[in-house]
């Protein structure tokens, strides 16, 4: 076991965790921000809008005229930003590569990578068929080519990096954190899966449906992801599952109230939370088991002391 091995080098002092998180979160937001605000601001001074209205009610692009995939990619710009000063401040602050950080090695495990987004995506697109297939009437189809097209690519290209970065910074780095600090495997995936469905708590899902109907949802993704860390000895399937979901949301499904406001092909009218909860966690079990089956995870792992071998 290596990942969380890796963190046991006496590079792990608090006010550094703290620091990184404060100049990463304000780095990218300061930097990563400009180009949306000075998009946003045009825009509301073409349409007669306050920019600063907009801003608080969570930029309305279509009701400021900017086109939704321009949109799209410039609220990925941030978590862009973001994934590289976490990246360059790696090795200034703890003395860890990137990859170090995903699995406690020199070397990425891409073809995880890739076989858990696609296992995920083809569960995520099952429960979605079904659901097209069920109830036709509860969605909208938007196809328009030249938008799709453009919403591929920026999808393909910005979201991936958007959700590397969050698993970087909470199945890496925080978890590595918080493993040693306690020791402890299970304290090291549960708090930074309840960190993770916090950093959400201001998406537009928790306004519409409430804060204890949404976050379960949020923490729900950040276990899952947590355990396949743990019992896998770094991120790359969290990272392969979590990018492969919200590309396919992109491209695919929409809401009034998700996050991606996109030209995705089907728009859902109603959504029901709680059920959605229960679907992701049937989704999520079903996950870990493929890769419990394909990678021969020994799952007794999770209970083991974290110490540092020899």
């Amino acid at each position: 076991m290596k990942h969380l091995d890796r963190a046991l080098d006496g590079q792990n002092q608090w006010w550094k965790y703290l620091a990184m998180g404060l100049i990463t979160i304000i780095g990218a937001n300061l930097v990563g921000s400009i180009p949306l605000l000075v998009v946003v601001i045009f825009a509301a001074m073409k349409n007669g809008n306050d920019g600063l209205t907009a801003m608080a009610n969570g930029v309305d692009f279509a009701a400021l005229g900017i086109d939704a995939n321009l949109g799209l990619a410039l609220m990925l710009i941030p978590f862009v930003i973001g994934l590289l000063i976490l990246v360059i401040l790696l090795k200034p602050f703890h003395k860890r590569t990137s990859s170090e950080t995903i699995n406690g090695t020199n070397k990425i495990r891409w073809g995880r990578f890739f076989f858990a987004g696609l296992i995920w995506a083809v569960i995520l697109g099952s429960f979605t068929l079904y659901d097209y297939m069920s109830h036709p009437e509860n969605f909208t189809v938007n196809l328009n080519y030249t938008n799709l097209i453009i919403l591929v690519i920026i999808s393909l290209a910005l979201i991936p990096l958007q959700t590397t970065y969050e698993e970087l910074f909470f199945r890496g780095y925080l978890t590595q954190a918080f493993g040693a600090w306690t020791r402890n495997r299970w304290l090291a995936v549960f708090v930074p899966a309840v960190l993770f469905g916090l950093m959400h708590s201001m998406n537009p899902e928790v306004s519409e449906f409430g804060f204890w109907i949404a976050m379960p949802q949020y923490i729900m993704f950040g276990l899952i992801f947590g355990l396949a860390t743990i019992w896998d000895d770094g991120i790359e399937i969290a990272m392969g599952a979590h990018a492969a979901n919200n590309v396919f949301l992109s491209i695919f499904v929409t809401h009034k109230a998700s996050a991606l406001q996109t030209y995705a092909l089907l728009e859902q009218k109603q959504l029901d939370p709680v059920r959605d909860n229960w679907v992701l966690l049937t989704g999520g079990i079903l996950f870990l088991i493929i890769m419990l089956v394909r990678y021969k995870w020994k799952l007794s792992v999770i209970n083991r002391p974290i110490i540092k071998e020899a």
